[in-house]
This record gives C-alpha cells, structure tokens and sequence, in this order.
C-alpha cells in the first residue's frame, strides 16, 4: 500500500510518499480502505518529533479516516465487510489501507460524502469528552471556546449552539470571526484586536463564563482563571503557547474553579467506545438533519501531505484539512 512516512523529526519537507505491506487485522479490528483523512495537529506534532504514538499503534500519521470495512477481525460483529465507516484511530490514517477497533467506528451519516466523514472523529470525539463529559456543559450555561476556527473549534460551536449554551469565540482575523458568528457563536472576538476577558465579562454581565475550551494554554491560563465564573471548568486540550503558567490559587479557591485537561489518543479503546455510542445517540442525528456539518477548508491528495501540514501549520485555514486517498 502507498502511505506517508515521516522520514525524521522534521518539518512537513519530511514527509514522504512511500509503500509498505497494508496491516494485518487482529481480533476485535477491522480493515478499511481509506478514502479521505483528516489533517490534525497532534499530526503535526508527531511529525516535528513532540507526540510519538503510544505503545502499539501505527506509526504512520493520522487519527481519523473514511472508507470501506473490507476485512474483519476474529469477534466484530459490526460493522461488516462492504459497510461505509468513519473512524478515530490511534494513527495509520495517512495511508490506502488502515486497522481500526470495531467499536470506534460508525457509519457514515445518510447523505455524507467520504470527505465530509473523515472530517467527524478526531474533532467530535474531542469536543464530546471534553465539552460535556468533563466540563458538564449545561444548557443554560456560557462557553468561551479559543481557536473557534479551527477544526476542534467549528465542531465545539455547533454543537454547543445545539445543545442550548451561549459561545463566545476567539479568533485571529475579521473572516474566521465572522465564519464562527455564523456557525452560531454569540460573539466572536479577534484576539488581535480586543481583549477577550473584557469582552466577556461585559456580556456576562460581570458574571464571567462557565466554561472555557483552551488549545492555546500559556498565557492564556491565568487570563481564563480570571474571567471564569463561580463554579466555572477550564479543560486545557492543547498547547500552543506553551504548557507552563503562573497560576493564582486564590481566584481558584474562591470561585471553586475546575481546572483539567485531557488528551484523548492514549486512552483505552473502552473509554473511547463510550464516546462513539454517545455521538451515535446524540450527535447523529443531527447531521442526518442538516442541523451541524464539519466546516471543510480545502482537500489535498495523499501525495501533498506536506501540503496540507504546510497550511495546517500557517493557521490560515477555517476548519478542517483533509486527505483525499
């Protein structure tokens, strides 16, 4: 099978279009042919050398992809050889041919392309855990979600529009603002231009904000301490100014703040399989309704991997970056 290989730690000069023998499927796993990618930063970061893939996983780039179930493993009893699957994968996805758990893969919603499903997994699978597992978020309750045009951050909008919570979004131009407005933000807020405490705290009516989705971290912890509301969540997912900050314990003390993090691509295949039945309950049928649809920016073909990290990399793109296979 073609694949893309990550020659050295690097930049995206070192990715390379290569062959190698397709997987072997082992029990409880299904094979599929890959149709469509999705481009992620933790991608990203394993290819400069920063996120290597846990024990027992590929070591070909990519966590999410589309396709056709064409072998299965000893023990699945769905999804079937010929079905139509997308999939969250612990990396394998920049390639023809990748393994994937049964229980983490779903079918493709009634009416969506390849393309459009392998956008779904990473993001989806990231907003449900950590957007209403971890942070609980209600619907009656305020969400400041930094980095709203980027793939994790579209996803998080419309799903937090739906689900009944007022967004407010970061983000770094006049168009991404206006694109996250139009997704259903309550206001977006170019952090080049306005300070996003302040914005927040007057549309708060002082009261601050419940939860706060940081990919960002750095100097943005102690600013998302300050404009937290009483008994509000910070769930830190990424950072890309850096993870270390100083910290004032008695602002989260006094608010009975809640400050977590996660990150999802070690946890157990059980864990991850809770969130699949989940987006297939809740989530599903709203893109068989039309009511959300991930945001796709442009598509590359698998040979113009480097490509498409090279924009990844620019953050001029709104919303997602896939491979077409």
């Amino acid at each position: 099978m073609k694949y893309i290989n990550i020659t050295e730690a690097g930049g995206p000069e070192v990715l390379r279009l290569e062959e190698r023998e397709r997987p072997e499927v082992a029990a409880g796993q299904v094979l599929i042919k890959v149709s469509a990618a999705g481009v992620n930063r933790p991608d990203v970061a394993q290819r400069a050398g920063y996120y290597p893939p846990p024990p027992g996983a590929s070591d070909i780039p990519g966590l999410e992809i589309a396709g056709e179930v064409i072998e299965t493993g000893e023990g699945v009893e769905w999804p079937a050889r010929g079905e139509q699957v997308c999939a969250l994968v612990s990396g394998g996805g920049y390639a023809e041919y990748c393994m994937a758990e049964a229980a983490l893969c779903l079918p493709l919603p009634q009416d969506f392309s390849h393309i459009e499903s392998a956008a779904i997994p990473e993001t989806f699978f990231t907003v449900w855990s950590n957007v209403f597992d971890r942070a609980g978020l209600k619907s009656d309750e305020s969400i400041l979600i930094h980095g709203g045009s980027s793939g994790i951050g579209t996803s998080a909008i419309q799903l937090a529009r739906e689900f009944g919570a007022r967004v407010y979004v970061t983000a770094g131009s006049a168009e991404k603002c206006r694109v996250c407005e139009e997704l259903g933000a309550y206001r977006a807020i170019n952090y080049r231009e306005e300070d996003f405490v302040e914005v927040c705290m007057n549309l708060s009516g002082e009261r601050g904000v419940n939860v706060i989705l940081d990919m960002v971290a750095g100097p943005y912890i102690e600013r998302d301490i300050s404009l937290a509301a009483e008994d509000g969540r910070i769930v830190i997912i990424a950072g890309l100014q850096g993870f270390k900050a100083e910290v004032d314990f008695s602002q989260i003390m006094r608010k009975r703040l809640t400050l977590t993090g996660s990150t999802l691509r070690p946890r157990p295949v059980s864990f991850k399989a809770e969130i699949a039945g989940n987006l297939r309950e809740k989530v599903w049928p709203l893109f068989e309704s039309d009511s959300i649809k991930p945001v796709i920016h442009r598509v590359f073909p698998l040979a113009e991997a480097e490509k498409a990290h090279q924009m990844m990399e620019s953050s001029e793109h709104i919303g997602k970056i896939i491979l077409s296979i």
